[in-house]
């Protein structure tokens, strides 16, 4: 038996330059799973009226967290998840592989078949399931072998959010931030997704709301709020949002508070941007004090330890 591993995660444009961008965001949009509306109504938004513009702007914004020594954040961190994980399966052919940018899934998956892979495990870098992550991801997986001559053993995983691991990873990473100064609350910030999605049978705001349940287990000294972050476009989306919650914070008093966001795991322009800059400034601006983010799980020698146990 030979044995694979496949980790796989959004994607990130190669370059933070407006003509990188726009085939990214043209991939990302036009995914069903991520956009519903249908074709008709969709296509002829995403043509003319968002890739003409939002490719330049996401592009500066890219820019402000790219890393001369390493360039995208994601990458880096995918890349690193990638080499320390096969560093503790050296006689498995470990890999990467992202959504929406290269390499890509297809690609990754034909590397494995030259390798004749004949057992093939795909983690979803995503703690809890939804059907614009994971589901998305498995429609890859599985589309690339629809047909094929030979199709492996594949074994997905498709969440980890209840792993005690995971959760005590999660809940010490934030105790170590929370005890270095003195902090009114945490605000916990999921990426977010339209409620329609949920109505239809999305179990991702249960995930979350079950992550921030064990959270408050694990530290009960800590005041916690659940939140949303990440809205696009007019459709009602999962609250309480992010910004519009610690926007109201410092008039209620609250005016120094730690960020985690456990749907992520690797640094990203989410994390960088969204939340350390962008949300800072409006914390700031109605009145806060103190504006902290955890980091991201990213290399952390025990996020590899779990990503292995989630392999076996």
């Amino acid at each position: 038996m030979k044995k694979g591993i496949l980790l796989i995660n959004l994607g990130t444009p190669e370059q933070p330059d407006a003509k990188h961008l726009r085939p990214y965001l043209r991939k990302f949009l036009g995914d069903k799973r991520v956009i519903d509306t249908p074709d008709i109504i969709w296509k002829p938004i995403l043509e003319l009226m968002i890739l003409p513009k939002r490719p330049q702007k996401s592009a500066a914004l890219y820019q402000e967290i790219w890393s001369d020594e390493y360039g995208s954040p994601l990458k880096y961190y995918t890349e690193r998840q990638r080499d320390l994980l096969q560093a503790l399966n050296p006689d498995t052919s470990v890999k990467y592989a992202f959504s929406y940018s290269e390499p890509s899934i297809p690609h990754v998956l034909a590397e494995f078949e030259a390798e004749k892979i004949t057992d093939l495990r795909i983690i979803a870098l995503y703690p809890q399931y939804s059907t614009t992550t994971v589901g998305s991801v498995n429609d890859a997986v599985l589309k690339f072998f629809h047909r094929r001559t030979y199709v492996p053993n594949l074994r997905f995983v498709t969440s980890f959010y209840e792993k005690e691991a995971y959760l005590d990873l999660l809940a010490s990473k934030i105790k170590e931030k929370w005890d270095q100064k003195a902090y009114d609350k945490l605000v916990i910030s999921y990426h977010g997704i339209p409620k329609s999605y949920v109505d239809k049978g999305d179990p991702y705001e249960q995930q979350c709301q079950e992550t921030t349940a064990a959270l408050k287990e694990r530290l009960p000294e800590v005041e916690m709020l659940h939140t949303y972050q990440s809205k696009f476009g007019p459709a009602e989306w999962l609250t309480p949002a992010f910004d519009q919650t610690i926007a109201e914070l410092p008039k209620q008093g609250t005016k120094k508070i730690l960020v985690v966001s456990p749907s992520f795991v690797s640094d990203c322009l989410e994390t960088l941007h969204e939340l350390e800059i962008e949300n800072a400034e409006v914390f700031t601006k109605a009145g806060g004090e103190l504006f902290d983010v955890v980091p991201c799980l990213n290399d952390d020698p025990q996020f590899i330890a779990l990503l292995n146990d989630l392999v076996k």
